[in-house]
């Protein structure tokens, strides 16, 4: 299998919202924002050829869906489909993708999954012959959710997803379509039901852990639904990266593709880090 790590659309949101309840004097040392107090996010897709015969994408980003008002509300500020051109700088057409895995659908991670905004246009799947995997417990969540996540999500692609008749319901520890070189994993804190993918010793933190900076255990976002119990699967997932030594994927941090993690008494922070993947497993 290759692996290759893929720069999707950017966005810059408000730092505080990224670090919750934690107070800047804080979080001002791990990162740097603008005159608006908003700090640059990636949003980071992964590329496995070869995985049991097939062309998987992992996550899909923001993508360019937002229409101009909304675009500049959440801070999307590149005027093209990233995700899609950096697929292709890969020599990876949308045609050629077999199947897309979500660790949930909130819009900054599957919004990527659409054609770009055009006026007068209704949105399309971006990947025409690709099966999309969600896991079950969220995608419950995303057809009923809650009034404090309701904007979080994209309604016309539930129904786009549900008409494809290509939409797979995860729910156990590895799915028929991809095998098992692909091991699946579930935390609730962030958002019922988020899956994390591992493909060999790379795991996705997804927004458990957006990136290095989260990596503190008591960080949490302003946008988790259960920051206790967040911080508390946390800890776990972390103990476990350690003791199985594996690395983390982060989809938000917008230096680090990905790195180890140390541990040293209750403290973890993230080693090693590198900045594009390329690897042959």
């Amino acid at each position: 299998m290759k692996l290759y790590s893929v720069e999707g659309n950017r966005q810059k949101l408000d730092a505080g919202a990224m670090f919750g309840n934690a107070p800047k004097a804080l979080w001002s040392r791990w990162v740097e924002v603008d005159e608006l107090n908003r700090m640059e996010l990636a949003c980071r897709a992964l590329l496995v050829e070869g995985l049991n015969g097939q062309t998987v994408l992992f996550e899909t980003g923001i993508g360019h869906f937002f229409e101009p008002k909304l675009k500049q509300r959440f801070g999307v500020y590149q005027d093209c489909h990233v995700l899609l051109d950096s697929l292709r700088e890969l020599g990876c057409e949308p045609g050629d993708v077999d199947a897309v895995v979500l660790s949930h659908l909130h819009f900054d991670h599957a919004g990527g999954m659409l054609t770009a905004w055009r006026e007068d246009q209704s949105p399309a799947l971006a990947f025409p012959k690709a099966q999309y995997l969600v896991g079950s417990d969220h995608w419950q969540r995303a057809i009923r959710p809650h009034p404090r996540d309701r904007a979080s999500f994209i309604p016309p692609l539930h129904d786009l997803l549900l008409a494809s008749n290509r939409l797979r319901l995860v729910s156990g520890d590895f799915d028929e379509l991809l095998g098992p070189d692909v091991l699946f994993r579930y935390t609730q804190g962030h958002t019922p039901g988020l899956m994390h993918a591992q493909i060999g010793d790379l795991v996705f933190a997804t927004d458990l852990i957006p990136g290095t900076a989260w990596v503190h255990v008591p960080i949490s976002m302003g946008y988790d639904r259960f920051p206790e119990q967040l911080i508390d699967e946390k800890q776990t997932f972390l103990e476990e990266v350690v003791a199985q030594k594996l690395r983390l994927f982060y989809t938000h941090d917008p230096e680090v593709v990905a790195s180890h993690i140390q541990q040293e008494d209750h403290r973890f922070s993230a080693v090693d880090p590198i900045t594009t993947l390329l690897e042959e497993i």
